[in-house]
Order: C-alpha cells, then structure tokens, then sequence
C-alpha cells in the first residue's frame, strides 16, 4: 500500500466531508419540513427560524407605526417575545405611547360609529362596530337594501356580499338559538363581507366562493370567524390575501388557534409560507437523498482510507520486523 494511494484516500475523505457539511443541515431541514406538511404552525416556525430576527422585527415594527397599524406593531412583539429575540426598549416605549394616544374615548367612539353605520373596517374600534352591526342584523339589513337598490337603478349588484348578507340573516338567527354556538359563522361572515368590499379576496377565492354551496359557504365563513376570533378582524382580512381556496382558510384557523395574535406578523412576514410548505416536496426529498448519499460515501471513505492506513501500517511492521530478522542472521552468520 503506497503513500500516494492512502493521500488520495485521505482526500476524497475530506472532500466528501465537505460535502456532508453542506448537504446534511440541509436534509435534515427537508425532513423536518416534510415532517410538518400538515401542520400550518409548525410549518411557520420552521420558516421563522431561517427569516425572523431583531433587525426583521424592528424594521417590520417600524413600518407599522409609520401606518399606524398598531396592532401588527403589537403582533410583531409578541412574535419577538416568544422566540426569544429582543428588542430596544425605546422602541416598546414607543409603541406604548401610541397605543395610549390611540386608545382616547372619544376617537375610539367615532371610529365605533363609522364602522356600526357604514360597515368598512379601518381600526379596531370601527371592526367592533362593524361586527356589533352585524350581530344586530343592521348591518346585513342594510347590504340587503344597499345592493337592492343598486339592481333597481340598473347598477352592478355585489352578488357574493348579498348572498353573504342574506346567510348573515339566518346564521343570526342561529347565533341566538344555539345559545352563541353559531358565533364563529357569524363573525367570519362579517369578515368576509368587508373583505369583498375592501378588495382582500383574490379573484381564485372569488371565483371558488361564488361557486360554492350554502353548506361549504357555511364552513368557509366558520373558519374564517375562528381566525378573526384568535387574532382579530384585521389578522383575518390579512389572512384571506394569502388564500387562495377555501381550504387555506382552515389551515389559517389551525395557526390562529396555536398562534394567537402573533399569527399576524407571520402572515405578514411570511405570506403563504405560514400555512404551506414554499418548496416542493420532490426538492425536500432530493436534499434527504443526497444528505443520505453523501453520508453513506463519506463512512464508506472513511472506513476504506482506515483500512488502509492499517494496512500500511502492518506491511511497515512486518518489514521491520523482518529487516531486524535479517539483521539478527546476518549477526549470527558472522559471529560463526
């Protein structure tokens, strides 16, 4: 066994260490997602932890009080808080003092008001407005004659928002004789109103939505009442931009009810990467393969250039042992 050869081994050795080095993290990462196919808010913390740090969640912060959307300020915090990424204290103080600004009585009622009379959300305290409109039925009423009398004018009728309205009637009715059980429906089809008014629904969901039964409109809206109850209306409008089957809605609903009221920031941040693997299956399980691959090669030059570091090693002993051998005979030869 020659030197050069056990230098080659040794070399292919380290490249395909190398190799490990690269391709492992990655399909262990693979596995791990694969793993959480089925599960939105696993899915979302895996993502989390390659895209949210302090710089991501100051900047996102930033941006928000710059619009005045404090409560995604908040979300972002709270975001911040539980994966343990800390942020400046003149910027919670910030946010506090906004908050405070924005939490005066009198600003706060008008704001109600609007929402109740008008049914757009543009704050907190205009969504509360707009869904006790609804629970009262005033404010699907209201759609009802407001889209009634766009057909008798001869103008363009919001078909889905009156269709929507016209479930808000009798999902209500439900509210009040399950004892609240129907709540969920109730809120989501409030939300899902002021999205169709707000231009929050892609088309897809649009196209799906009119297509739909009363029974799956039902479960779509019920869905999307669960999100808004987790987070908040907002969270839920923000939610139905990523979605594109009423399908997504539910997976929506399973991270709102695991994250609560930082679901928001993790739409925000990560769009349909919080509820849905962004790389294909077939590229995850070519990482894993290629991870197992290039492991399997790297024990498998490993035990190879072991064997013959051993093996050199015992053809140097067995020389040695039979020059000294020699030499002993060659003593003993002239001794005589």
């Amino acid at each position: 066994m020659t030197r050069l050869t056990i230098t080659l081994s040794l070399g292919i050795a380290a490249c395909l260490a190398l190799a490990t080095m690269a391709t492992v993290p990655e399909g262990v990462s693979a596995a791990r997602a694969i793993a959480a196919a089925d599960s939105p808010a696993r899915i979302a913390d895996l993502a989390l932890e390659r895209q949210f740090n302090a710089a991501v969640a100051r900047r996102e912060i930033e941006e928000a009080l710059a619009v005045g959307d404090l409560e995604l300020a908040r979300s972002f915090v709270e975001l911040a808080a539980e994966r343990d990424v800390a942020l400046s204290p003149a910027l919670i103080g910030k946010i506090e003092s906004a908050e405070q600004d924005a939490a005066k009585a009198s600003s706060r009622a008008a704001s109600f008001a609007r929402g109740f009379i008008t049914g757009k959300p543009e704050d907190v305290a205009s969504a509360a407005g707009m869904l006790t409109g609804d629970l009262f039925l005033f404010g699907d009423v209201r759609d009802v004659v407001r889209e009634s009398w766009h057909g008798l004018r001869g103008e363009e009728v919001d078909k889905l928002v009156l269709g929507l309205a016209g479930t808000g009637i009798a999902v209500t009715a439900g509210v009040y004789a399950s004892a609240g059980l129907a709540a969920p429906a109730r809120a989501g089809l409030t939300v899902a109103k002021a999205a169709k008014r707000g231009g929050h629904m892609g088309l897809p969901l649009l196209r799906l939505l009119k297509l739909e039964k009363r029974e799956k409109l039902v479960d779509f809206v019920s869905d999307l009442g669960r999100v808004q109850q987790r987070t908040s209306l907002r969270g839920a409008l923000d939610g139905l931009k990523i979605a594109e089957h009423p399908k997504d809605v539910a997976r929506l609903a399973s991270l709102a009810a695991v994250k609560g009221g930082k679901t928001r920031a993790i739409v925000k941040l990560l769009g349909r990467g919080a509820i849905f693997l962004t790389t294909s299956v077939f590229t995850l399980a070519s990482w894993m393969f290629w991870a197992l691959l290039n492991l399997w090669a790297l024990c498998a030059a490993c035990k190879r250039t072991a064997e013959r570091i051993t093996l050199r090693h015992c053809e140097r002993r067995r020389m040695r042992k039979l020059r000294l051998e020699n030499q002993r005979l060659a003593a003993a030869v002239q001794a005589a």
